[in-house]
């Protein structure tokens, strides 16, 4: 970017959005805070920034719903932080559209990887404005567009879901391990992160597989995954 990244922090305790505002400043960011998720939507209306990064528990409208709110009209990377006790609402935030999640307490280097990695996502997509359609076998994903179709019915995936995916279809049958794949869809600052792709590929799963069981998505025990874009 030759500009300065702007990102926006949405929390409603004054001493993180402090903390964070001065921290990522700093490191050459411009920053904007809103303490809920109401003011966080005004703000991402006239400011634009490149980078969200949400709380989940918030008055008035919690970290899930300004997620659901904020993919239904941009596809800017959204961080939301979490507490341990959370899993089940950062779960809910990364099917609603979230692209990340780090968990407190977080070091301030944790964040700093995160956001260089999600910014990166923009630049990966120019290199894919002139990538033919993938066609193999139940699928179809137009990359330029975005779209995902499987045995024809369109499913819906979020920005971070669509890059795994897409990834696995291009190199469909053979074993990806959980560091290829983090290094190539998160950075690698998240190779040694194998639990952080499990909750993304689960994620993935229930969006694609026929059933209970898988079949496209086949997991290679200590090891990584493997594509399979036929059930028959």
């Amino acid at each position: 970017m030759s500009e300065r990244p702007r990102i926006l922090v949405v929390d409603d305790e004054p001493q993180i959005t402090r903390t964070l505002k001065a921290s990522l400043c700093m490191h050459g960011y411009e920053v904007e805070v809103a303490n809920n998720g109401e003011a966080g939507l005004e703000a991402f209306a006239s400011w634009k920034p490149h980078l969200v990064i949400t709380d989940l528990s918030m008055p008035k409208m919690t970290g899930v719903e300004l997620c659901e709110s904020l993919r239904d009209r941009s596809q800017v990377p959204i961080i939301v932080l979490s507490v341990k006790g959370e899993d089940q609402s950062k779960v809910e935030a990364l099917d609603r559209g979230a692209d990340d999640y780090v968990t407190k307490p977080f070091s301030i280097n944790e964040l700093l990887a995160r956001i260089r990695a999600n910014l990166r996502r923009p630049n990966i997509g120019k290199e894919d404005e002139d990538a033919e359609p993938i066609d193999a076998g139940d699928f179809h994903i137009d990359v330029q567009a975005r779209v995902v179709l499987v045995r024809g019915r369109d499913v819906h995936l979020t920005p971070k879901e669509f890059d795994l995916l897409l990834y696995m279809a291009r190199h469909p049958g053979k074993v990806l391990t959980h560091r290829r794949l983090l290094t190539a869809v998160w950075g690698g600052q998240n190779s040694q992160s194998a639990e952080y792709l499990w909750v993304f590929m689960n994620l993935l799963r229930k969006k694609i597989e026929p059933g209970s069981t898988p079949r496209y998505i086949l997991t290679e025990p200590r090891v990584g995954y493997r594509f399979q874009p036929s059930n028959d």
